[in-house]
């Protein structure tokens, strides 16, 4: 059973899943399936995989963000609150990352 420092990681991935999914990218939906199965294996590669993938999902939010605030600002309408919680949930993505290179988290993975 993974330890409960992977739970935000965890969130996170699933979050992703959710915007992929909301968009109709099945590809990023089942890519972020095996990425939950991935919090199972007791291996240094897979924690490794799961970093990555962390980092990509917050540039991925990134460029959503910059995507939708383009479109914003070219029908005149406001885009800060849209930035900010883009932003936000970027860097919670981003920050789950680190909840991998967490000591307890290396243990599990055998890192």
């Amino acid at each position: 059973m993974p330890p409960p420092i992977l739970l935000a990681p965890a969130l996170t991935l699933a979050i992703l899943g959710a915007h992929f999914y909301r968009a109709q990218l099945w590809i990023g939906v089942g890519a972020v399936v095996l990425l939950l199965a991935l919090f199972f294996v007791k291996a240094r590669w897979a924690g490794l995989a799961l970093q990555v993938a962390l980092v990509a999902g917050a540039l991925e939010w990134l460029r959503t963000a910059a995507a939708f605030i383009a479109v914003r600002e070219s029908q005149g309408q406001p885009w800060t609150r849209l930035a900010l919680i883009l932003g936000t949930v970027a860097v919670l993505t981003a920050a789950s990352a680190l909840a991998v290179r967490s000591a307890r988290a290396r243990r599990h993975f055998g890192g």
